[in-house]
Order: C-alpha cells, then structure tokens, then sequence
C-alpha cells in the first residue's frame, strides 16, 4: 500500500481528525493541510499534531496534493467543492465523509464534472455523539465499516486508492449504490436520530421538564445518546435524504399507530407478542456485531 504524500482535510472535527490522526499513525501520509471555516479550529488541530499546517486558501492547499477528504456537513459540500475546483490538480483524488449521497454526488457533477475520474463518494459508519477536534481519536474507523459508492466514471485507480486511505484507517471496505446507500442509512440511521432529537425536544418544552428528566435513567440516556450529536451536521443530513427519510418516518407511524392501538385495546397478548419478536431481532443483530461473519 503506496503512502500518500500531501493529504488536505477539509472539516478537522471528529471525522476529519480522526482520519487525518489515523493515516499519520499508519505512516500513510507525508504531510496533512487542514482547510476549514474557523481558524481557530484549524490551529487547535495543528497545536494536537491533528495536521502540519493550515491553510486558508484552497490554491495553497491544493498544490501537489494526492488526496483531499472532504469532511464538514453535507450543506457545504456544493460551495466547497465550487471554490476547490478552479485549483484542483489532474490526479489529485477527492473523496468526502458525508452521510447523505444523492446530495453530495449531485455537487460533484455540478462543480467537478472535469475530475469526475477522481472523485470518488465514501462513508465511514462511524462516529459519536462528541464533535470538534478535541474528541478525535486515530482508532475510531478501527473494525468499522466504511461504504464506497464509486461513480460511472470513476478511474478504478482512483477507487482503490480510496479504499487505501480508508483500509490504513482499519475500516472494513463495503460497495454500495448511491441510492441504495442513502435508502438503508435513512432507515438505521437518520430515523433513530430524528426520533432521539425529537423526544428530548419534546421533554424539554413540557411544564414540568425539570422533574422529567431528575428520573430519567439508563433507559433513556440509551435511546437519546445521539441527540447529543453536531446540529448543523444532523439538519443538512435529514434535509438532504428527507426523500428517503420522510418514507422511513411514514412507515415508523404506521407502527405507532399499531402500538398505540394494541394499548388502546389492553391488548397484552399481542404487545408481548411484539416485543419478542423485536427482542430476538435485536439481539441477533447486537450478536452479529460482538461477532462478525468474515464478508
């Protein structure tokens, strides 16, 4: 596996970081530039050793660069990748972190449609509830799957060296289609994260708010983990595969619209009935992930 010499990481946060500390690790890149909104943030990342230099201007980031990780919300992916382009060298590979994909390709054909060779979707399944370059960790792709949904127009070298980058980080390569991507990640993803955002919200505007949340316990602290989870991050992400995530929501209410009816009617038998069955599917799954099948 070919080191990379200059990698540019645009969006030094959680993701960003940790993928920038991770490739260092590795020893799979010579030098890493930060590029970002707040430079601030940007030399608390070089202060962390997170990246060797930040830039300010994407013509000095992007001279000799190999790879470039686009990694800040998927609401700025369009004007990112607009200000990049006029700068972005033949064989430089571009590849991005976001969670949506429809979205993200549709920016690529807008504003890098003469470097669609290289540039190549991906998404690490990865992250946690903690943002910022402070809660960067090289290990957090570790065992974790990262998802490809490589282009028509892809250069095959380009694709493998984006598995590269992503394999030296220790996650676990899987291909996808951008629309099948962006169907499953709405239903276990965006879904759980909408319904935690919007139970807390809930809880938080009720009269009585303080004595709610006094005895709430493992259960909840459980369920609502991810509303602790970047905003700005989350709002492009259901805005962007609200398609797809509008479908999942319609479906999620026709359950409970049955829960509810099954409780309007004492219906314990079925209840009970329901709860196993959601019981074995879920410890089967958590089963799979203490013990994963090689794919």
């Amino acid at each position: 596996m070919k080191p990379f010499g200059k990698v540019v990481v645009c969006g030094v946060g959680l993701i960003g970081g940790s993928f920038a500390l991770a490739l260092r690790q590795a020893g799979m890149a010579q030098r890493l530039v930060g590029v970002g909104r707040r430079p601030a943030s940007l030399e608390r990342a070089r202060v962390l050793g997170v990246i060797d230099e930040a830039c300010d201007d994407w013509a000095t980031a992007l001279a000799g660069a190999e790879l470039v990780l686009l990694a800040m919300p998927v609401g700025q992916m369009a004007a990112v990748m607009a200000a990049m382009a006029p700068h972005l060298e033949p064989g430089t590979v571009v590849t991005d972190a976001g969670s949506t994909k429809r979205d993200v390709i549709e920016a690529a054909y807008s504003h890098l449609d003469a470097r669609l060779t290289h540039v190549v979707p991906a998404h690490p399944i990865a992250g946690a509830e903690s943002s910022g370059v402070d809660a960067a960790f090289p290990a957090l792709y570790s065992g974790k799957k990262v998802v490809v949904t490589p282009l028509p127009e892809n250069d095959e070298g380009a694709v493998q060296r984006v598995c590269d980058a992503w394999e030296a980080c220790g996650a676990v390569i899987h291909r996808m289609s951008p629309r099948e991507h962006d169907r499953v990640f709405a239903a276990v993803s965006h879904l759980p994260h909408l319904l935690a955002f919007g139970l807390v919200h809930d809880l938080a505007g009720r009269a009585n708010a303080e004595q709610l949340f006094s005895y709430a316990a493992s259960g909840f602290r459980d369920f609502t983990r991810i509303a602790g989870s970047h905003p700005e991050m989350w709002r492009d992400i259901c805005i962007a595969n609200r398609q797809a995530l509008l479908g999942e929501l319609d479906q999620y209410l026709a359950e409970l619209a049955y829960l509810r009816a099954l409780l309007l009617a004492g219906d314990g038998t079925r209840l009970e009935h329901l709860f196993d069955e959601a019981r074995r599917a879920r410890n089967a799954w958590a089963e799979q992930q203490t013990n994963p099948v090689s794919e």
